[in-house]
């Protein structure tokens, strides 16, 4: 398990994170998103020892991260930055992270550079950007560490591609146990692979659940009475945003939608309908009703949640 308790980065006068606090189970695929300068690439580089924190900590399976070699044996880490040694190619990483990674397979090396259909051989300063993530991957995977790391994980992958790592991340967690913290800007990105997700606002987490409960637990709600009505008239339910135009009124509530579907039924409405939301309008909506508003443009498009 990985637990960071207070965590607090500074960069200068500017604070990457403050007082972070999270738990991030074993054998999962735990996401991360926010805006750029949100402190995601922080915190991955703080869970893998290659800042030092501040303030507070953050260990894994009980062990402080920073200059401890024990731990960091554990755990991989892609950037957003990639970096290879000069002139080299896939068959001279492998035999680097190899050195460093006691349980790197090469068998699991070989599967993955046949999947990914990527020449060993070949100078890795001529690839694409994408094949270039796609490499990383390959050497990430076949560490075959209990904890990878990936910041911007799908970062210049096409569709298939972002699909098949998709897929070997699965593999990796279901077969393994392994732990798999990801990072993006992006929701639509991550809510078909994760199992959590956070968001992450000015430097600390504010939102945080399980994918699977964030995407029932909200709903929209329309319903048009022939009678004035007002908010008041479902005080039964946990409701987050009213809005009424004419006879039509608009909610978002919070709880069973079957038992407030039923709820509403017994009033005799003229129209209800009970529509699901997408994932980036369930945290845009917990965020604020949490007090938190987003002003900034194109907040409302994925960029903040």
């Amino acid at each position: 398990m990985i637990k960071a308790r207070k965590l607090t980065k500074r960069f200068g006068n500017v604070e990457a994170l403050v007082n972070l606090n999270c738990n991030i189970p074993q054998g999962c695929i735990y996401g991360l998103v926010g805006a750029n300068g949100a402190g995601k690439s922080t915190f991955l580089r703080l869970c893998n020892g290659i800042y030092q924190p501040d303030e507070g900590h953050v260990s894994i399976n009980g062990g402080e991260v920073f200059d401890n070699p024990v731990v960091k044996a554990h755990c991989v880490f892609v950037p957003d930055e990639l970096y290879f040694l000069p002139q080299s190619n896939l068959n001279r990483m492998a035999l680097l992270y190899e050195s460093m990674y006691p349980r790197f397979s090469n068998e699991r090396y070989s599967e993955l550079c046949d999947a990914f259909k990527l020449d060993r051989t070949r100078l890795l300063n001529t690839f694409s950007k994408g094949m270039r993530r796609q490499a990383a991957t390959i050497l990430a995977l076949s560490a075959m560490t209990d904890y990878v790391f990936f910041d911007e994980t799908f970062d210049g992958l096409d569709p298939v591609m972002r699909n098949l790592v998709k897929s070997m991340l699965y593999a990796d967690v279901l077969e393994r146990g392994s732990t798999a913290v990801i990072t993006s800007h992006s929701l639509r990105e991550l809510e078909d692979t994760c199992d959590q997700l956070a968001l992450l606002y000015k430097g600390g987490i504010v939102f945080e659940s399980d994918v699977q409960n964030l995407k029932t637990s909200l709903f929209k709600i329309q319903v048009a009475f022939s009678e004035t009505f007002d908010k008041t008239k479902f005080d039964s339910l946990d409701i987050l945003s009213f809005s009424k135009q004419g006879s039509v009124a608009n909610m978002i509530v919070r709880g069973d939608s079957t038992k407030a579907r039923l709820s509403i039924a017994e009033m005799h409405p003229l129209l209800l309908e009970v529509l699901p939301l997408t994932l980036e309008e369930v945290f845009l909506y917990e965020m604020e009703s949490l007090g938190y508003k987003f002003d900034e443009p194109g907040s409302k498009g994925g960029e903040q949640a």
